[in-house]
């Protein structure tokens, strides 16, 4: 007689779980709208992300932002950590570019560009935050 009441109890808990994922799926928000997310393994530091004027850059969230910026030839650019633990901002390709040592949090680091190029960057600390900086005459 016990057996009835077991699958009436596991009959209601499937119920009660398909009916939670129904209305979850039916009144899922805008900020969870899944068919907007980018599915493809890409993060916002990737080099296919536009480049962006400016000489300051942010560090944050364990990111550049912008992660690709454009500057003029002799522009200074100013990285400020917003973050909080410490960051660097190295260039990784042998040329003459930043190569900051530790940057705190709430302290920056500025480096002037004076050749024309494309400098990659990285936080030699977590080598997956990446940046670029062109240099245009």
């Amino acid at each position: 007689m016990k057996k009835p009441y077991l699958y009436t109890i596991i009959l209601v808990v499937i119920v009660v779980a398909a009916g939670a994922v129904w209305y979850a799926v039916a009144h899922k928000s805008s900020n969870n709208d899944m068919g907007s997310m980018d599915m493809s393994g890409s993060s916002a530091n990737d080099s296919n992300q536009s480049a962006v004027a400016t000489d300051a850059v942010t560090i944050q969230n364990f990111a550049f932002s912008p992660a690709n910026i454009t500057v003029k030839k002799g522009a200074t650019v100013t990285w400020t950590n917003k973050d909080s633990t410490a960051h660097t901002v190295t260039e990784t390709d042998s040329q003459t570019g930043p190569n900051s040592g530790d940057v705190n949090p709430g302290s920056s680091y500025s480096f002037t560009f004076s050749t024309p190029g494309t400098y990659h960057y990285h936080c030699s600390v977590h080598p997956e935050m990446v940046g670029t900086v062109t240099v245009t005459n």
